[in-house]
């Protein structure tokens, strides 16, 4: 069984399991992704117009930015609220700051 980690003062602690059907929407949604990158491989082997390129890079990031956006939500749901709960809310929401920073970075 996978479980989803969590980062609080330099050492990770498992979580709550990703049920199922989040499981597979998230592998789903990067499977996707993974078509999508092999697919611009493809349009830069076959010397594709650079527009169309960027066009499909751009969908990528889009698609990839939107798996993030899941996984600081469920991170922000379970991991921060546990973690605000057990007490050490402080190093929890310091720790999403800094994941924020660096994912608003891409």
């Amino acid at each position: 069984m996978s479980y989803d980690m969590c980062h609080h003062e330099q050492e990770r602690k498992l979580a709550e399991p990703r049920d199922e059907k989040e499981k597979e929407l998230l592998v789903n949604r990067l499977k996707r992704i993974e078509g999508q990158v092999r697919g611009i491989q493809k349009m830069i082997e076959n010397d594709r117009y650079c527009v169309d390129v960027l066009i499909q890079l751009s969908a990528v990031t889009a698609a990839l930015k939107k798996v993030g956006f899941h996984l600081l939500e469920r991170h922000t749901q379970h991991c921060v609220r546990t973690a605000i709960e057990a007490g050490s809310g402080d190093e929890a929401i310091e720790e999403l700051m800094k994941v924020l920073a660096q994912f608003s970075k891409s």
